[in-house]
């Protein structure tokens, strides 16, 4: 039994030492698996690693080949760098944050040949100390250690204003010190010399210019009175001998010497403007002015020698623009005369007429004002245009050889329009007329108020208007219709007539018609039975026995009509006389006293021939003393001061006449 215990226990111990060994096994075999795995992975991964290392060293191999490469074209960079630094005439250098040099070429070393402390590795400031000590500079009146404080304080500014210093060879350089990022500052020396010198040459040659023309300026002022004082005398005594009743052979040569006169002083006045425009002497001299006016002013002036053409002004002033202006009066009429004249000389038939209107700024009390001077003449080609804007030119063709002149006037208008802010320009076709523009700032007037307009009689109907111009009615037409007038137009005197204007109507005969013509309407229309006014435009009527109300000079501004219509009250027939001298009497003081103050003899005659029919009590003075004597003892009503006198010239007088005025409490 025993045995058998014995014999079930050693093979249960064998059978379970078995199923231990094959689990051992089995675990022994689980682990070579893994063993093997791992084995496999790691060499794969040892493979991948020696690749890796493979590829590295291979691009290291060609980083290490680039980087000698751009080593290799650094250098060489460098190297043309600095040789091109090297070359230029300029000094070049540069500072750390320290101020302390790192690097200077040939150029910026120069002032300091043979001073072996100037070099990289040197402060600036004891680049400084060094360029006083050893007198490399002009400290330009500072002492040493003012000039070396002033030229550390520059140094140290956050943006170096630029510098310029004269060395001790008469050499002069421009510093220029910029910073950089990194806190390094670049230092650049320019070499001015040559520009220096030329500015100083240029300086001394444009005094020498400036003296030359304030020389050309006087003499030509000085030259411009003296020519202008003869040559008044001479048209002058002209004028005076055609009143002589001369033969037509002597009248011719009066003319003649009268007509050249005022041509050469037009000359003698264009030559001394434009001398005083090209000195940049002319000023103007803004003030209040009415330039509706101004514009007529210049218009009648020039009228006369238009009519003698057969050639008609006339003025078209916008009915709805201002009357006042701020502006050099002078100036503005000047330019509107150089045009006007212009366009009278070379238009032989037709018209010249003057367009005035204006674009306000709405931001401001400025005006755009805008003027143009239209002609029926003889036209410029369109290759010659801008050439009449230049000094002393004209159009040189077979059309215009007739036409003498300076070929200043446009010149002259063209600089004064550039003054005043403007543009001038022109359109023209050849054969067929001119039309000359400009345009200027004007700022509008202010705290001046134009004049009220008329207010019209109620038994006013119609105005009925005879004129052979068709510019000319139309503007007259559009002048009434703003003062709310109705107009009846016509181009004939005989049309005219047979419309029987009647009770409420007035009639506007121009003087263009033939003077019998206009003579034999306006007594048709007084046999018709019409009494109301007639009046004739822009001619005088020289027979009293014409019955017309009187005569209205032309060009007629816009409310001319309106205001003479607005006295008619009572329609009354008036027979113009020009019998009558004009009296200058004032009141009841008796003669009036008026002195003259003229140095010229001949001047002195023509002026007392010309006011002869005058009655006044006429008395001369030679020069400005006697003129403040002369003031004193007579206390004139009225004195006429020459301005250029010996001793005491008219200035100088009439601020001394002034004077005694206010001290004496005087009117």
């Amino acid at each position: 039994m025993v045995l058998q215990d014995e014999l079930m226990l050693e093979r249960r111990a064998r059978l379970q030492a078995e199923r231990l060994l094959q689990m051992k096994q089995g675990e022994l075999l689980e682990a070579n698996r893994r063993l093997s795995k791992d084995a496999r992975d790691l060499s794969v991964e040892i493979l991948e690693s020696h690749q890796r290392q493979e590829a590295l060293l291979q691009q290291h191999d060609e980083t290490r080949v680039a980087l000698d490469l751009a080593r290799g074209a650094t250098q060489i960079a460098e190297q043309r760098l600095w040789h091109s630094i090297e070359t230029i005439e300029d000094g070049f250098a540069v500072f750390d944050d320290r101020s302390i040099m790192v690097v200077a070429n040939a150029a910026y070393l120069a002032p300091f040949d043979g001073i072996d402390a100037v070099g990289p590795g040197i402060w600036y400031e004891e680049i400084l100390r060094i360029a006083v000590e050893e007198g490399l500079v002009d400290t330009e009146g500072l002492s040493r250690a003012e000039w070396v404080s002033e030229m550390r304080e520059r140094w140290h500014c956050d943006v170096i204003p630029p510098k310029t210093i004269q060395l001790w060879n008469g050499t002069f350089a421009r510093l220029v010190d910029r910073r950089a990022q990194s806190g390094d500052t670049v230092s650049i020396a320019l070499n001015i010399t040559a520009e220096t010198r030329f500015q100083a040459k240029l300086a001394r040659s444009r005094k020498r210019a400036e003296a030359a023309s304030r020389a050309k300026s006087s003499f030509l002022a000085k030259m411009s009175h003296e020519i202008r004082t003869p040559m008044n005398g001479v048209v002058g005594m002209a004028q005076l001998l055609s009143e002589t009743n001369p033969s037509e052979e002597q009248k011719l040569y009066i003319d003649t010497i009268r007509s050249s006169g005022e041509a050469l002083l037009v000359l003698i006045n264009d030559v001394l403007d434009f001398s005083k425009i090209d000195a940049e002497r002319l000023n103007l001299h803004p003030e209040k002015f009415d330039l509706e006016q101004a514009v007529y002013d210049v218009a009648r002036l020039l009228r006369p020698g238009a009519q003698e053409k057969g050639v008609e002004v006339l003025v078209d002033y916008d009915m709805f623009m201002p009357q006042f202006f701020v502006g050099d009066p002078g100036r503005v009429r000047q330019i509107i005369t150089n045009l006007v004249g212009n366009a009278v000389k070379f238009t032989e038939t037709g018209y010249v007429l003057i367009r005035v209107s204006s674009f306000p700024d709405e931001a401001d009390a400025t005006h755009r004002l805008h003027i143009t001077v239209e002609d029926t003449g003889i036209g410029i080609d369109p290759e010659k245009k801008e050439h009449i804007f230049g000094e002393f030119n004209q159009v040189d063709d077979e059309r215009n050889r007739k036409f003498q002149g300076t070929g200043l006037g446009l010149a002259i208008a063209l600089r004064l329009v550039s003054m005043m802010g403007g543009e001038i320009w022109v359109d023209s076709e050849p054969g067929k007329g001119s039309s000359f523009g400009f345009y200027i700032q004007l700022d509008h007037a202010d705290g001046v108020l134009p004049a009220e307009k008329p207010t019209l009689p109620a038994w006013l109907r119609h105005v009925y208007i005879a004129d052979p111009d068709d510019n000319g009615r139309d503007i007259l037409r559009r002048q009434l219709a703003s003062a709310h007038v109705q107009t009846r137009c016509f181009d004939d005197l005989n049309a005219l007539l047979d419309a029987q204007p009647g009770a409420g109507d007035v009639v506007l005969l121009d003087g263009a018609f033939k003077a019998p013509e206009v003579a034999k309407a306006a007594r048709a229309l007084r046999e018709s039975g019409f009494e109301n006014a007639i009046y004739v435009m822009g001619a005088s009527v020289d027979d009293s026995s014409v019955p017309v109300n009187g005569t209205l000079p032309k060009p007629l501004k816009r409310f001319d009509v309106p205001r003479v219509i607005a006295n008619l009250m009572v329609p009354e027939i008036v027979v113009e006389s020009k019998d009558e001298a004009p009296d200058l009497q004032p009141g009841a003081q008796g003669t009036m006293r008026v002195l003259a103050a003229e140095d010229n003899k001949t001047n002195r005659l023509v002026f007392s021939k010309l006011v002869k029919s005058a009655r006044i009590n006429l008395t001369f003075a030679k020069d400005g003393r006697e003129a403040v004597a002369q003031y004193k003892a007579l206390r004139p009503h009225l004195v006429f001061m020459d301005i250029s006198m010996p001793e005491v010239d008219g200035k100088e007088a009439t601020g001394q006449i002034r004077a005694y005025e206010a001290e004496h409490e005087l009117p």
